[in-house]
């Protein structure tokens, strides 16, 4: 009996917040603007605006439920593994302060204890860029049906290396943008060499047999003189480095759009653009982004749980700066491991209830040293059966594919090196020096 008079009672439902009047300018203005308001404003990934009262109030009740169950801000790592400079939890006493407005009326308060309007770079969550880059020319998305990989190749006319500090990938049309790879391709690199400037290019489909998933693993993205400096995925944000950090571009490198469409049943336009913030000066660190992938995945039919594995040796000392779990609609849970050359083995990082709909990168609070030698592993499971609401058929096996009905295990990572390293030297083992005897 007591402990139903106890939650009957009003004042007992309301947390200690709540003791206090919560308005919208005093108290809850600034906590949009801090946490909410990136997204969370027209053109951006969220639904709605909160940029104003007037946007807000109609969500308070939504906005109480979202940060009770912390569904909003979105974020998934576990917090036994790692500390993240992007950490996005609330603190409890902000989930009070919410709750609490929502409860006692979502009061709008005295507009002279509104904090000063934030204010962003228009279409850039980064602020203004340095330079864009755009599609040459509009694609047009079909209402239905596979589109496949398509390639947009740009030159930057870009006259010297320039070393990037921030990269911010932006789509055309959200609603038909799955994602999209930013890829640098310097002077001579043959890479979709094929593809004419300006225009669509969907490079030959190459059949090929599955080979047996034995775990091992690839580290990709700068192999063959190419190198990723930027993606876009949803609930994506910018590539952001410290001070001292720096992507390179080389002088007259071309920019490609790998772009992966998906169809929604109504016909669409699309042109997405690139924005770079060049560093101020000349850097002391090079990073270069990639992803340890395994190709030869192989998931059952109906499987509720099945673990797929992608480890990688790392041939030379390198820092990590951040970690980009990335599936499809069947993932369900990630981790990056590291087992050092002492044998020592640490979780870097647990994704247990992965989210397609939201794909972060993870940026580490400091850089974790990965001396030569250190295997790192990518561990994930997917769901393919059909209790999982997203799986768009629980009786197929499944392989690595672009397409979202297809699956893949890629765990990116930023990694940091000196200037004159690429990720070569990180990735392929150096060939022994010949002693130049004769034979």
């Amino acid at each position: 009996m007591r402990v139903f008079l106890l939650l009957a009672c009003p004042f007992f439902s309301l947390s200690a917040a709540a003791l206090n009047e919560v308005t919208f300018h005093k108290d809850i203005e600034p906590l949009l603007q801090a946490r909410c308001q990136s997204c969370h404003r027209a053109g951006e990934a969220a639904p709605m605006s909160l940029m104003t009262y007037k946007d807000a109030r109609p969500w308070a009740k939504a906005i109480k439920e979202a940060v009770l169950v912390r569904k909003m801000p979105p974020w998934f790592a576990a917090p036994d593994h790692g500390q993240f400079a992007n950490d996005r939890r609330l603190p409890q006493a902000e989930i009070d302060t919410l709750a609490a407005w929502a409860d006692t009326g979502a009061k709008e308060g005295d507009v002279k204890d509104a904090p000063k309007p934030v204010t962003f770079a228009e279409g850039w969550a980064m602020g203004k860029p340095d330079v864009v880059l755009e599609m040459p020319e509009a694609y047009e998305v079909p209402a239905s049906g596979t589109v496949e990989y398509t390639y947009f190749v740009m030159p930057t006319g870009f006259t010297e290396d320039r070393w990037v500090q921030q990269v911010e990938v932006r789509p055309g049309n959200k609603s038909v943008v799955h994602h999209i790879v930013m890829i640098v391709r310097p002077p001579g690199v043959k890479y979709v060499s094929e593809a004419p400037l300006g225009h669509a290019y969907v490079p030959p489909k190459k059949e090929g047999t599955h080979k047996p998933d034995t775990g091992q693993g690839v580290l990709q993205g700068g192999q063959g003189g190419i190198e990723m400096v930027g993606v876009y995925v949803p609930g994506g944000l910018p590539y952001v480095l410290q001070p001292g950090q720096a992507r390179l571009i080389p002088k007259g490198s071309d920019i490609i759009f790998q772009m992966h469409y998906t169809t929604n049943g109504k016909a669409a336009t699309d042109r997405s653009r690139v924005g770079f913030i060049f560093a101020k000066e000349p850097p002391a660190e090079r990073v270069v982004n990639a992803y340890v992938a395994n190709m030869n995945l192989h998931i059952p039919a109906q499987a509720n749980n099945h673990q797929v594995n992608a480890r990688i040796t790392l041939y030379n000392d390198t820092h990590l700066l951040s970690m980009f779990p990335h599936m499809h609609v069947r993932g369900k849970s990630f981790e990056y491991r590291a087992t050092y050359p002492t044998g020592e083995t640490e979780t870097l990082l647990t994704v247990p209830k992965y989210d397609f709909n939201w794909q972060l990168t993870y940026y580490l609070k400091e850089p974790k040293l990965l001396p030569k030698g250190t295997v790192l592993e990518c561990i994930a499971h997917y769901d393919n059966s059909p209790n999982n609401p997203y799986n768009p058929d629980p009786k197929s096996e499944v392989w690595w594919g672009d397409q979202t009905w297809e699956e893949m295990l890629a765990g990116f990572v930023d990694l940091s090196m000196p200037v004159t390293m690429g990720l070569r030297d990180i990735a392929v083992p150096k060939k022994p020096e010949s002693s130049g005897a004769a034979q």
